[in-house]
């Protein structure tokens, strides 16, 4: 008995921890806004898009911020929440802005 409340308690705290954006973009088709929507909110924050994609059923979209890096911004696909912001520095390393979860190569 107690072996199981071990394990029980160890899959509450893997659970419990960060969410990845492929588990928190898991919606239906039909709740998605559409790629203008995400293209608007680019716009709105000065980036310039290259290319809007799916990816683990979230919007990814890769283009250059308001001063001309390189970024990558996972967008949630009902919401439009920006889940993370992801940019190349001019020595090609990556930098990850998600509340922290992330930073490095």
């Amino acid at each position: 008995m107690r072996l199981a409340l071990t394990i029980l308690a160890c899959v509450a705290a893997f659970s419990a921890g960060p969410a990845r954006a492929d588990d928190e973009c898991f919606v239906p088709m039909a709740d998605w806004k559409p790629r203008e929507a995400v293209a608007a909110l680019a716009a709105e924050h000065g980036w310039t898009v290259r290319r809007i994609k799916i990816d683990d059923g979230c919007y990814e979209i890769d283009g250059t911020d308001a001063q001309g890096r390189r970024i990558g911004v996972t967008v949630h696909p009902s919401t439009l929440e920006i889940i993370q912001i992801e940019s190349r520095d001019g020595a090609g390393r990556r930098h990850r802005d998600d509340e922290g979860r992330h930073d490095g190569q």
